[in-house]
């Protein structure tokens, strides 16, 4: 696990039998982190095997992803 910022890390994920628990726990652990809910950790494949989580702003809506 790689910290880029104090608001999002990196993930090189590779079993594919762990990615979604992987996941869920990096989720879990940023918005807590943060004090916020998960609904604003954005998940994005940023490469292969590879996975950046990072805060939403507050204008940006779930239904926006």
């Amino acid at each position: 696990m790689t910290f880029d910022a104090s608001n999002s890390v990196t993930l090189k994920i590779w079993d594919r039998s762990t990615l979604h628990h992987t996941l869920d726990s990096a989720v879990s652990d940023l918005s807590a982190r943060h004090n916020t809910t998960t609904c604003r950790v954005a998940v994005t494949c940023s490469g292969p095997n590879t996975f950046t989580l990072s805060l939403r702003g507050e204008g940006q809506a779930l239904a926006s992803a």
